[in-house]
């Protein structure tokens, strides 16, 4: 598996959350969009790291008892957080107001929210023997930017996309639980 190619995706998907985050208030803030794209970029890219490091040092307690069934874990965890960003991008619902980057605790309460699905990331990263550093670190960044593209492009596309990014971060997750699957399965002849 080529760890910077997948990190990358990894991170893409992840970041849908932060980008929808940043889409909302880049729709909603008239002034000071400097400091709130740098306000969020700090807070989501820090967490989505961070989450990944504190996900992988949880697991990393327990993967060698699950070795045997690990990519079965690895791949459900991402079948799990990619199906509820689908869901989520699915349902119906009213256009949600956008946070006070402002309030620091607020921000603190979605950097929070938006990176769970990054500490089961650093979980399988922690079952399929990855070390998470530069993982985490592209996570992070890719997270940053897109909160940083999410705040400018939020008052121009913001409307239009809505939640469909939500659906493209599941698929991106599913597939690449899909490729680890394959690659344990198929790829490297090992049986079920």
């Amino acid at each position: 598996m080529d760890i910077i190619f997948t990190s990358v995706l990894i991170g893409i998907g992840l970041a849908m959350d932060c980008l929808a985050v940043s889409f909302a208030v880049g729709a909603h803030q008239k002034t000071s969009r400097i400091r709130a794209a740098l306000i969020l970029a700090l807070f989501f890219g820090g967490f989505q790291g961070g989450m990944t490091l504190l996900g992988w040092l949880a697991g990393t307690g327990f993967a060698d008892a699950i070795s045997s069934y690990d990519h079965w874990v690895a791949a459900g965890l991402l079948f799990i957080i990619g199906g509820k960003m689908i869901i989520d991008g699915i349902k119906d619902g009213h256009e949600e107001e956008a946070p006070d980057v402002f309030n620091l605790v607020a921000v603190f309460i979605l950097a929070v929210a938006t990176s769970i699905d990054a500490l089961a990331v650093g979980l399988s990263f922690s079952l399929l023997h990855i070390v998470p550093l530069i993982p985490a670190l592209i996570i992070g960044l890719i997270s940053a930017i897109f909160s940083v593209g999410g705040v400018y492009s939020g008052g121009k596309i913001g409307h239009i996309l809505g939640k469909r990014v939500d659906i493209l971060g599941g698929v991106i997750l599913t597939l690449i639980g899909i490729r680890i699957l394959l690659e344990h399965l198929v790829w490297n002849g090992a049986g079920a």
